[in-house]
């Protein structure tokens, strides 16, 4: 059958995407040196190697731009025109018969199902996840965050992010969850690196190109 691109994700979710990846990634590296100092700088009389600082500063940098990437790609997904093939994804979750089709398709058991938007309904519910996640160690990082810095942004959320510290069950429950969070976030990343690998592999449709260039394959005009 004759194949034809279709335009599907704009620059601004891609750009999303990706600035994403790299936020995540420093976020883990520096939040374990954080958690669990691996690197002791080189012994010198003078106090210049403030290298716990350099990675709490790294950190912080990486965190305010997940948060600032996370609300960017809320906003598209509600505003965005583009954004449309996500939002429409949310049918196929309704639909039990686009499931029970999707799960025989991961198991080799059937093709793949004709879907309404850019995502199947187990990839929508895992995104879904993901976000909850990245909204939660994003709040618990500003309230260590306003612990360390009482001016500018950390003055300005102090009194905001209090609260919510109460509500979690104080400052060292609030770093557990953020660490167990992190985890999670972890955890997400190899099983959607696979999918996605199993998706463009199994689909044909350069689904691992389209993150990249916003183009996809498709078989049929049926959307």
């Amino acid at each position: 059958m004759k194949r034809y691109t279709e335009f599907e994700f704009s620059a601004g979710l891609r750009w999303t995407h990706w600035l994403r990846a790299l936020a995540i990634f420093v976020l883990i590296v520096t939040g374990f040196y954080l958690a669990y100092v691996f690197i002791v700088p080189a012994a010198s009389d003078e106090p210049v190697l403030f290298l716990n600082a350099k990675f709490r500063m790294w950190h912080e940098i990486a965190g305010f731009l997940l948060i600032a990437v996370t609300i960017f790609k809320g906003y598209l997904f509600i505003i965005d025109r583009q954004s449309y093939k996500e939002r429409i994804a949310f049918m196929d979750i309704l639909n039990p018969k686009v499931w029970f089709q999707q799960i025989k398709y991961y198991l080799f058991m059937g093709k793949h199902p004709e879907l309404r938007g850019a995502y199947n309904p187990l990839q929508f519910v895992a995104y879904i996840g993901l976000y909850a996640m990245l909204i939660l160690v994003s709040l618990t990082g500003l309230i260590l965050y306003v612990h360390a810095y009482h001016s500018g942004v950390g003055g300005a959320l102090y009194d905001y992010m209090r609260p919510i510290e109460a509500m979690m069950g104080g400052l060292a429950m609030v770093r557990e969850i953020h660490h167990i969070t992190m985890w999670g976030i972890m955890l997400f990343i190899p099983v959607h690196i696979y999918m996605a690998i199993f998706n463009s592999i199994m689909g044909k449709e350069g689904s691992m190109d389209s993150i990249i260039s916003g183009y996809r394959y498709n078989k049929s005009n049926k959307h």
